[in-house]
């Protein structure tokens, strides 16, 4: 792609999530979604391939489908207040745009579009679209925060982690399970809103972290299958190490940096009196460990029956990202760092 048209890409992707995030009007938070979805649409489109086109499609139609709604509601919502002020929002107008925003996120139950959309681009892609792509929809949510109906951001959340843990038992795309893993992560995140925003900035942090951390190896090793990750370890046995310490972080498993955002979500459900809740999420998180441990097992504790079919490949050595260590160390060992992190988000 010419630089130019890249970087002018690049460029909008950042500008419309800014512009999303610092809006207070209806008009110009709609204008910021769609600007964001332009932007990222050619970015998908990039390997075409027929796979791409295919999630460049889906992706066009949904986030079309979303931002109208959005729209919709905000002029609803102006013929009902008289401004167009997104903090005040009546009960019709906020269902729509939580509606809206969940399809946007590819929350459950509406998610079918997302690991599909995943499979069909490339890894960075993928990456941007897990983490960069999910800042504007939940800005919106963040300053609708006073009128949200908690009772539903939680149901959802709750249906969200196990569909994303359930969903991702079964397969062996690596991008697939990334999907399911992302969410699993949102329905954690959306509960994590329904108590406090705070809370939510915090666990969206960590959940961008982990999923630039374990998107980094799986791109710069080409792993696009279970198989794929299995048959790397002659390529670069640090990235596999690292990548090990990262899923184990994905699935909240202490004393990693994973564990963080689960255990303060579950203390804060247990202050609430919402322990049926905290037990059920605790509950379908556990699918979720599974595929990410068996991920781990078969990347570091077997050894592949054969090398990979691809000729010479095992003479390459991947060329490791300069921020990769600072993402693996941040994976790893930012727990000790709880106080601090909870007090300055």
């Amino acid at each position: 792609m010419n630089p130019l048209i890249w970087s002018l890409l690049i460029t909008g992707l950042a500008t419309s999530t800014i512009i999303t995030m610092s809006s207070h009007h209806w008009l110009l938070a709609w204008l910021g979604l769609e600007l964001n979805t332009l932007s990222v649409l050619p970015i998908i489109m990039k390997p075409q391939h027929p796979r791409a086109t295919e999630a460049t499609t889906k992706y066009f139609l949904i986030q079309t489908a979303a931002a109208t709604m959005i729209l919709f509601a905000g002029t609803m919502n102006t013929l009902q207040t008289g401004q167009w002020s997104i903090t005040e929002a009546s009960a019709t107008t906020t269902l729509l745009t939580t509606i809206a925003i969940m399809l946007k996120l590819g929350l459950a139950p509406v998610h079918a579009w997302y690991p599909q959309v995943l499979q069909g681009t490339t890894m960075y892609t993928a990456l941007t679209i897990s983490t960069w792509q999910k800042l504007a929809p939940l800005a919106l949510l963040y300053m609708m925060h006073s009128h949200l109906n908690l009772t539903t951001l939680m149901l959802v959340g709750l249906l969200s982690s196990l569909i994303g843990g359930w969903g991702g038992l079964n397969q062996t795309q690596t991008r697939m399970i990334m999907a399911f893993s992302s969410i699993a992560h949102m329905g954690w995140l959306i509960t994590a809103l329904s108590l406090s925003p705070s809370l939510a900035t915090l666990t969206m942090l960590t959940y961008m972290t982990m999923t630039a951390a374990m998107f980094t190896p799986l791109a710069i090793t080409n792993a696009k299958t279970i198989a794929d990750m299995g048959t790397t370890w002659p390529m670069s046995p640090t990235t596999l190490t690292t990548m090990m310490l990262t899923l184990m972080s994905l699935g909240g498993l202490p004393p990693l940096t994973g564990f963080l955002p689960k255990w303060l979500i579950l203390k804060d459900l247990l202050a609430t009196n919402t322990a049926l809740l905290a037990t059920l999420l605790l509950l379908s998180s556990l699918p979720s460990l599974f595929f990410y441990i068996r991920l781990a097992y078969l990347t570091m504790l077997t050894t592949p029956p054969n090398t990979s079919t691809i000729e010479h490949q095992w003479r390459f050595k991947p060329t490791c990202p300069a921020n990769m260590p600072a993402l693996i160390a941040a994976t790893a060992l930012l727990l000790p760092l709880a106080p601090s992190l909870h007090n300055t988000t």
